[in-house]
């Protein structure tokens, strides 16, 4: 704690020397200023109690201020590009298995306590965000990649901030962590259809391609990190079967790239060789949810810092996407930024009135607005990425969640001083 007021010092100085720069128009020193206020910033607020809720939020920030500023040193280290295709999955499916860790199977199972707000919170999050998105691109007349990203952003799936938010506004958390296990499994049909529905225009759909990228970077990365939770719970019978298939797995990986993939690619069409690589990836999940296990069973407390990586992987899709998009982002940025805010809150505010409209209680209806108004940025981010469009269809993750993480956490403080004093329509069954 007294490091952090050491920081939270160094901030004051740093913003003293950015307004110096900036009045004597002194580039090299507001510059280097402010990304050393944001950084210091970021670390220094955590000795604030009433601002602990927004340290993550503000290393996103210094992120946005750190990329804006420097864009070269998040784009390029050396030869290699930080924006490669490869790298991106790889990071973003280390940001969904840590959302997958803080997950379990009995988050599934609250379907038949909660089933009316369940499908409520899916309906709504299915269709007021995603043509809000498509609403707000004909109003601001955004570039079609651009416009599409607002649109895929709206998209997505709920992400685990939601969990958060309804947590620390004392809601409904059963109803919560079930719409986000809900919408989680439901992205891999409907975020393609409500992009070739809503997107189609401006930029090029394929479908199945769209389908199995989030199959890959959502449902195979949180599959191995259920696979771990079910290993806790398991029988030794059951963990010798689990193991028996992961050498199983492993040994098929291993031929893929002794001959088996070539196979492939000469037997089998485009579809087929798809398929094929996304069930390469759920082997790989089989084998990766094993050996984390394993490496669990050695060292418990690895559970704790998994979200500190998935934390960092978005912290790394918010620079890379910020620098690589710079020049868009200071053409639109405010634009986009209002954008941002009328999205967030159109999801609060129909999230939450159609939830009473439906019967729903507050509470209920408090965590509805939760899970319609906050996305999965992490999703969308890394789908631009597969796109090779995170100037641009990336561009929109980049403003939106900061901002939902603000708006998100000033709402559920709200709610929490103001108890709904109301009985849950829908309690967990035990």
């Amino acid at each position: 704690m007294q490091l952090r007021k050491v920081f939270l010092v160094i901030s004051g100085i740093a913003l003293l020397v950015l307004v110096w720069g900036l009045l004597t128009t002194q580039s090299a020193f507001w510059q280097p200023a402010g990304v050393v206020l944001a950084v210091a910033g970021a670390i220094g607020i955590g000795s604030v109690p009433s601002l602990q809720n927004y340290q993550y939020t503000a290393w996103i920030i210094a992120a946005v201020v750190a990329a804006m500023i420097f864009p070269g040193a998040f784009l390029k280290w050396g030869s290699f590009d930080l924006r490669n295709k490869w790298l991106i999955l790889i990071v973003v499916q280390i940001v969904m298995f840590g959302m997958g860790i803080q997950m379990s199977i009995k988050d599934f199972t609250g379907l038949g306590s909660t089933g009316k707000g369940v499908l409520i919170g899916l309906a709504c999050h299915f269709s007021v965000m995603p043509l809000m998105g498509f609403l707000l691109t004909r109003i601001f007349h955004f570039e079609p990649e651009i416009a599409a990203g607002i649109i895929l952003i709206g998209s997505c799936s709920s992400g685990l901030a939601s969990n958060v938010m309804v947590y620390l506004a004392r809601a409904n958390l059963v109803l919560s962590v079930t719409v986000t296990a809900m919408a989680t499994l439901a992205a891999p049909f409907l975020t393609p259809v409500l992009m070739k529905l809503l997107a189609g225009t401006l930029i090029q759909i394929k479908f199945v391609n769209m389908m199995m990228e989030i199959i890959k970077i959502v449902l195979v990365p949180i599959g191995a990190a259920l696979l771990h939770d079910f290993l806790k719970h398991a029988t030794g019978a059951q963990k010798r079967s689990v193991y028996m298939a992961a050498g199983v797995c492993l040994v098929y990986l291993l031929a893929l790239p002794f001959g088996l993939y070539r196979f492939y690619e000469f037997h089998f069409s485009e579809a087929g060789l798809l398929s094929a690589e996304v069930f390469a990836f759920l082997v790989a999940a089989f084998v990766v949810g094993t050996a984390y296990h394993q490496l669990y069973s050695t060292k418990p407390q690895i559970d704790r810092y998994i979200p500190y990586l998935s934390m960092f992987g978005i912290v790394y899709f918010t620079a890379v996407t910020t620098a690589a998009g710079r020049d868009n982002l200071l053409n639109v940025g405010i634009l986009l930024f209002m954008a941002s805010v009328i999205h967030n809150g159109a999801g609060y505010f129909f999230g939450y009135w159609l939830s009473r409209i439906f019967g729903l209680d507050k509470d209920s209806a408090r965590t509805v607005a939760f899970e319609v108004g906050l996305q999965n940025g992490g999703m969308a981010s890394g789908l631009a990425g597969t796109m090779g469009k995170l100037a641009t269809v990336g561009l929109a993750a980049a403003v939106f969640s900061p901002w939902m993480n603000i708006s998100g956490s000033i709402l559920a403080n709200y709610w929490r001083k103001r108890p709904s004093g109301q009985p849950k329509t829908e309690q967990p069954q035990h």
